[in-house]
C-alpha cells in the first residue's frame, strides 16, 4: 500500500493491526480518505477566513453538516458536496487515481 506510513513506529504498528489483512488494509485506505477530505475543507474554509456558520450558508445548508463533513471519522463525504463547497469558495476539486502497489 503506498499509504503506510513512513516513520518506523507508525509502520509497525500498522503492521502489528493491519498487516496482510486485505479488509483491514481497504478500511485504512478509506479512513485515509475520509481524513484527508475532512482537512480538505477545513483547510479551504479557514484559509477563506469562514466561520462553519458562515461556509454552509454560502453553500446552502447548516452549519452542522459543515461541521460533520470536517470529521475525520465521518464517511459519508459526496463529490457533489465537495463540489459545492469547493466552488462556493472559489475553488475546484482535481482528483487523481495512483497505482496500487503489489502485495
Amino acid at each position: 500500500m503506498s499509504n503506510k506510513p513512513k516513520s518506523d513506529a507508525l509502520h509497525e504498528l500498522y503492521n502489528e493491526l493491519v498487516g496482510n489483512d486485505l479488509r483491514k488494509q481497504v478500511e485504512y485506505e478509506e479512513g485515509l480518505v475520509s481524513v484527508k477530505a475532512a482537512q480538505l475543507l477545513y483547510d479551504m474554509r479557514t484559509a477563506a477566513g469562514l466561520s462553519q456558520r458562515e461556509l454552509a450558508k454560502r453553500v446552502g445548508t447548516t452549519a452542522s453538516v459543515i461541521c460533520r463533513l470536517e470529521d475525520a471519522d465521518y464517511s459519508g463525504h459526496t463529490l457533489q458536496m465537495l463540489n459545492r463547497i469547493a466552488s462556493a469558495l472559489g475553488r475546484r476539486i482535481e482528483l487523481h487515481a495512483v497505482p496500487k502497489e503489489a502485495a
